[in-house]
């Protein structure tokens, strides 16, 4: 496994590959690897010659100094994983690499209307700016590959796809299925500063996810009384902060006030637990996988 530092060093290990004609298969990652990411790279396995991991922690897309300075690192760890997973190469750029002018951030950033205005937009001003910037730059660096993310970050899943599709970039986006524990709870980086009775708490968010197909699968079409059902089992949680729950339509993220086609809405919900903001979504039909991968389509 070849680890790198700079831009110049990764684009040359996966151009060299491409001219041998063997396809590049990239997983971009903030580091502290869990099960999640290893599915990631799992599937960029099965399906790529030669996969490429970035493990880089984003300074443009957080807004809370506290957020990012308390988001966990554990390089030495994810060196490991990333060699058990059979990762050939895992580029770990320095800030500096990443925006030579830093602290002052660029001054060329990537925007994408319409699908961050809401959810994860609203709570994050610039957030998604940040994302879609680092990730154009990751696929300028890498070339053209295969990216695989996770749904467990629908609207960021969404952004990238939109990005990749405007500008014409060569990458074909993948969303990889979201990877849950036993119990229910989508794994997160974030999910190891919750204390064990912040970690029960954080379970009301998949309830929540469940309340809502239910809804829907007893015959419910309207937005609104699904995303109430949902709201209400965060409610009842004493250690949960809702932020919000909602039925959108599964391309475009907007309401879905009337579900003429329950396979076509995605249902989303967001809270702070403890010290942690949580996301989670789920289809709004049982068959989440399927569905999930049906619904990303509608985004391209």
């Amino acid at each position: 496994m070849d680890t790198v530092g700079t831009r110049a060093a990764c684009r040359r290990l996966l151009d060299t590959a491409r001219a041998a004609g063997r396809t590049v298969g990239l997983v971009p990652t903030m580091g502290a690897l869990h099960e999640g990411h290893i599915s990631l790279m799992t599937q960029a396995r099965a399906e790529c010659d030669v996969v490429a991991v970035s493990i880089f922690v984003n300074p443009l897309q957080f807004g809370d100094p506290d957020d990012i300075s308390n988001y966990p690192r554990t390089l030495e760890r994810d060196l490991l994983v990333c060699a058990e997973a059979g990762v050939d190469v895992v580029f770990v750029p320095s800030v500096d690499e990443m925006y030579p002018s830093w602290p002052e951030p660029p001054s060329t950033t990537v925007a994408v209307s319409g699908l961050t205005d809401a959810w994860e937009g609203a709570a994050r001003p610039g957030h998604f700016d940040g994302v879609a910037t680092v990730v154009a730059k990751l696929f300028a660096i890498a070339g053209p590959c295969r990216a695989y993310f996770g749904q467990k970050d629908f609207q960021q899943l969404a952004v990238v796809k939109r990005m990749a599709l405007d500008l014409s970039l060569p990458v074909e986006v993948v969303g990889c299925p979201t990877v849950r524990e036993a119990d229910g709870l989508a794994l997160s980086s974030r999910n190891v500063r919750l204390s064990p009775e912040e970690r029960q708490a954080a379970l009301c968010l998949s309830r929540a996810l469940a309340a809502g197909r239910s809804a829907v699968g007893a015959g419910e079409r309207d937005g609104a009384a699904v995303a109430a059902a949902m709201r209400a089992v965060v409610g009842a949680e004493p250690l949960a902060a809702l932020d919000y729950a909602a039925a959108v339509d599964a391309a475009t993220l907007a309401e879905a006030a009337t579900m003429e086609d329950p396979a076509t809405v995605r249902l989303l919900v967001a809270a702070r637990v403890g010290p942690v903001r949580l996301i989670d979504n789920s289809a709004a039909l049982a068959a989440d996988r399927a569905e999930g991968a049906r619904q990303l389509e509608r985004i391209g």
